[in-house]
């Protein structure tokens, strides 16, 4: 006997039990005992006139909402003035500003409203900034943006519509090197990537001007082995401008860019920005022009030759999903040099030029050269912020701002002395 039959069978019998005599209801009781395999106190419990068996049929109704429109707008107002604290912070302050505000003319709530805001809870407040909060976060999410017109102009292109057979299309990024703060101006890494070999090009500028980017790039297009069809950036302001659109109509090449929040929109070169950026420079502030010639002078020589010529890239072939688990299968490791030599399209006048660079290549050599920089770059940080350090300590000024431990962001640390 399941539970809802078991249930339909006591209501029965308790119309019977409650008419019977003191005996019968003990037969009874035996019998729904035995039938039921309930406890025969808990039967008896069941069984009594207390039990209710139907639902009232009358809704109960709502209780009034204590805290209206009115005062929440009042506590929005607040929570702007003491600059949107969480409940927990701003209840202590209401108990003791609220009257202060009305006095001083910045509140106009009445003394009913007044002596609600003073008594309200850190949860409450937190409930109902609820919408508030949601309304402004979606707000700062999805403004519009500076040039609208530029990027109705320009499509959107998601990671599964690259065709992986064609060669030059050029996926864009920018790394920056900033450090603990983004104020005032630093280096930035132009990033590009070729989605068919997976050469990588890197270009260093000081600030997010639009016309330095876009000459970081025409040198970058000039370092590359092949010739660009498109060229793929985020939809940073450094990228998404006149410059750069009238270049590439110029050119002849076609432009997207990645949608908004979509970083995997521009996985190519995502990929590259922490194997060959960060793992060499970190995440520390570069702002100088040495430390500036350093980074070009990586990419533009030994970091571009090795990472092109003597880093396979291993893309993928298939991916599928069964029983909740993904299942990549990817194809052999190939270089960037390698996938280009293997290419049909690729002239063979520039094959030759690659093999005659390959081989008067030594993987060990460039691997020495790029470290013994990377020492050079460490030591260069390091005296700027020992020198900035030392003026903070004879100014004593609070405002100058500068990143912490100097070796934290390095691959070897053991290089700086």
């Amino acid at each position: 006997m399941d539970m809802h039959s078991r249930k339909q069978y006591l209501q029965e019998l308790q119309k019977e039990y409650l008419g019977g005599s003191k005996k019968e209801r003990g037969e009874l009781l035996s019998e729904a005992e035995k039938r039921t395999g309930l406890a025969r106190k808990y039967l008896i419990r069941r069984l009594s006139a207390k039990t209710r068996w139907q639902k009232p049929s009358g809704k109960r109704s709502p209780r009034p909402p204590e805290y209206k429109v009115d005062l929440i707008v009042s506590l929005v107002r607040l929570w702007d003035i003491f600059d949107e604290p969480c409940g927990q912070r701003l209840a202590p302050l209401l108990s003791g500003e609220v009257e202060r505000l009305r006095r001083l003319g910045e509140l106009f709530i009445s003394d009913l409203q007044a002596k609600k805001l003073k008594k309200m809870s850190a949860k409450t407040i937190d409930r109902l900034l609820e919408h508030e909060k949601a309304t402004r976060m979606i707000e700062n999410k999805y403004h519009k943006g500076n040039t609208p017109l530029l990027y109705g102009k320009i499509p959107t292109k998601m990671s599964d519509e690259w065709d992986l057979e064609v060669l030059g299309q050029i996926q864009i990024d920018g790394v920056e090197h900033c450090g603990q703060t983004t104020a005032g101006e630093y280096l930035n890494t132009v990033s590009a990537t070729d989605i068919r070999s997976g050469w990588w090009e890197g270009e260093a500028v000081l600030g997010k001007g639009q016309q330095r980017t876009l000459e970081a790039l025409k040198a970058i297009r000039k370092r590359c082995p092949f010739t660009w069809r498109e060229i793929h950036p985020d939809n940073s302001s450094s990228f998404i401008n006149y410059f750069l659109y009238r270049y590439a109509q110029k050119e002849m090449l076609k432009f997207s860019r990645s949608r908004p929040f979509k970083k995997n929109d521009n996985c190519f070169v995502e990929q590259k920005n922490s194997r060959n950026v960060r793992r060499h420079f970190g995440h520390v502030r570069y702002d100088t022009q040495k430390e500036q010639a350093i980074l070009n002078d990586l990419y533009q020589n030994e970091l571009r030759l090795y990472k092109n010529f003597f880093q396979p890239v291993m893309r993928l072939e298939l991916k599928e999903r069964y029983q909740g688990h993904i299942y990549r299968k990817y194809q052999p490791a190939k270089t960037p040099y390698q996938y280009l030599m293997d290419d049909p399209n690729v002239s063979q006048k520039t094959k030759a030029k690659l093999k005659t660079i390959y081989e008067s290549l030594n993987p060990a050599e460039l691997h020495r050269s790029i470290e013994a920089k990377l020492k050079l770059l460490a030591k260069i940080y390091q005296t700027k912020y020992q020198k900035v350090s030392e003026t903070y300590e004879e100014q004593n000024d609070a405002t100058v701002t500068f990143p912490l431990d100097p070796t934290a962001a390095f691959r070897l640390p053991s290089l700086v002395t």
